[in-house]
């Protein structure tokens, strides 16, 4: 049975809180209030071009490949050595695969392994990445009409499946590069993996699939440069003084609410 707590005023930083066995209060440390003030001037709120020149290389491609024969050859010649030659069982996984390192990101909070953003935060940031890049990837479906390599649909290009990957691994590489960059590249291999698979599933051309990848990093790096700037947008000169977060007491699961008057 979900509990709500509501408490005011809020005189110290509030946390989420849960008993053990013994009945020693502890606290939640993926959901510790963390005061951040939006109000601080942005160091530097020039767009980061150079963070985006790979993927726009990649879109790039991607985009030329529609145009020019010798790529679509290239294209052809690479999906019947991977999906063709050699004949095999189609595999699902990559249905799931594309979600695994954003997973982990929650995970390894979890665990107590930190990254950069709390859990409402990362959520938006998250959030914001999906949005800005599955409403690209369903805008150029719809406009490039190209056909799938199974001839199932023209909603081939660019593909979400991979799009949806490397938003997980650019999210994954942002929240914990400062921790370690090895979580970054298991982020960016599974996405790699997720690639891979579309096209051993005849589902995508190799030039679906580098475009996927391109408007994913794009989305999430765009994110992370708008996030901030909104925040301060929005609590320019203001205090937010209302809290909500996740609770655990006693086996009850439920919502915290603090508003200070």
């Amino acid at each position: 049975m979900a509990v709500v707590l509501i408490t005011c005023p809020a005189l110290t930083p509030v946390c989420a809180q849960f008993a053990d066995s013994t009945g020693k209060v502890i606290p939640a440390g993926d959901t510790v209030s963390r005061k951040i003030n939006w109000s601080t001037p942005v160091a530097s709120n020039a767009f980061p071009l150079k963070s985006f020149i790979i993927p726009a290389a990649l879109i790039s491609y991607g985009v030329t490949s529609l145009g020019f024969h010798e790529l679509k050859d290239f294209n052809k010649n690479l999906n019947e050595e991977i999906a063709m030659e050699h004949p095999h069982q189609k595999l699902s996984i990559d249905n799931y695969l594309q979600y695994a390192p954003a997973l982990a990101v929650y995970g390894l909070n979890a665990a107590g392994i930190h990254g950069k953003h709390n859990f409402k935060d990362r959520t938006i940031l998250y959030g914001m990445s999906m949005l800005i890049s599955n409403s690209a990837v369903f805008s150029i479906k719809k406009f490039s009409g190209e056909q799938r390599p199974d001839g199932s649909d023209k909603y081939s290009f660019p593909s979400g499946h991979t799009a949806n990957a490397f938003v997980a691994a650019e999210f994954m590489r942002q929240e914990y590069k400062d921790v370690s960059p090895w979580y970054g590249v298991a982020g960016y291999a599974v996405a790699v993996t997720t690639g891979y698979l579309r096209m051993y599933n005849n589902k995508h051309w190799f030039s679906d699939v580098v475009a996927g990848a391109g408007v994913g990093i794009a989305s999430t790096r765009l994110a992370y440069w708008l996030y901030p700037i909104i925040q301060r947008g929005l609590f320019k000169n203001k205090h937010p003084n209302t809290a909500i977060m996740p609770t655990y007491q006693d086996g009850a699961v439920g919502l915290g609410f603090v508003h200070k008057f």
